[in-house]
């Protein structure tokens, strides 16, 4: 198998990344609600740093390459899910995304990997708003992005491998324009530990964690405030073993004091200003178990 994914923390073997090319160069910062440290010069050698991280832990890189003007189709987690028989196709719910999984569609025929459902009609839904807790249980967040449609959806789809799909509300926070996802508030970094954001995170989805054994790192509210929940964003490599943007030192000594090993990068720019991390930038292709 080169596909296959069930995990927020196994090691990643392979990932599906996309180049910041002349979509997110020309980007009117105002219409994709992109903050004012967006820096059109820096966002190509902040993404090579990240891609020198993943490529440093022997991850096996896929590049996205076709055209495209949607600028945040860098972000590649959203448009697809990828699920222990194959993708499903997104339909991302930011109006100006409309499309974009059929990149990832175009993607997943160059690489001869199935594509098993995708997300229609009335529903939307962004990956960025799914959680593998388990093999078995995905976690989704309902919000601006991913509506009740989709999570159905996704649900049905998933129901023949044996996944429960669990279901809970976001909080409206900073409005529609804004990028909240569910992982926004809980990132994995081990296999059960994880780091999130308790003021906001849903009360559900605190007590589901709880009850399944996790260890749940509370992040410093002031740093996540000024990161536009970005210090949150942390890509989990293996058990224990993290990708996280650089700038925000008493969340990596957070995570440092519970043994987690942190890498860094510098994501103002790009990840800052942009509204997505190192997870938002991945799309996890397969990690081992």
């Amino acid at each position: 198998m080169n596909y296959g994914v069930a995990s927020m923390t196994a090691p990643l073997r392979r990932v599906a990344l996309r180049q910041p090319g002349e979509s997110v160069q020309q980007a009117d910062a105002r219409a994709w609600n992109y903050g004012p440290s967006f820096d059109r010069s820096r966002v190509e050698s902040e993404h090579a740093a990240f891609t020198g991280l993943l490529a440093e832990s022997d991850v096996d890189i896929l590049w996205m390459d076709q055209d495209s003007d949607i600028a945040d189709a860098v972000f590649t987690y959203d448009a697809s899910l990828m699920t222990p028989g194959g993708a499903i196709l997104m339909k991302p719910g930011k109006a100006l995304r409309a499309g974009e999984q059929e990149l990832h569609r175009n993607f997943y025929a160059q690489q001869g990997i199935p594509v098993i459902g995708e997300i229609s009609g009335d529903g939307h839904a962004e990956a960025g708003d799914t959680l593998w807790l388990d093999m078995d249980t995905l976690a989704v967040g309902r919000g601006f992005r991913t509506n009740q449609s989709g999570i159905d959806q996704l649900a049905a789809q998933l129901v023949e491998y044996g996944i429960s799909v669990q279901a809970f509300d976001l909080p409206v926070y900073h409005g529609a324009s804004a990028c909240l996802h569910l992982m926004s508030l809980a990132s994995l970094v081990d296999t059960r530990v994880a780091a999130i954001c308790k003021p906001l995170l849903p009360v559900g989805l605190y007590q589901l964690m709880q009850n399944m054994g996790f260890v749940l790192l509370e992040l410093p509210y002031e740093e996540y405030e000024k990161s536009g929940t970005l210090s949150g964003n942390i890509l989990a490599l293996a058990p224990g073993k993290c990708i996280m943007v650089d700038g925000f030192p008493q969340t990596r000594q957070l995570l440092l004091e519970a043994g987690i090993d942190v890498r860094v990068f510098t994501g103002d720019s790009l990840c800052i200003g942009c509204e997505g991390g190192p997870t938002c930038m991945s799309r996890p292709i397969y990690r081992s178990q």
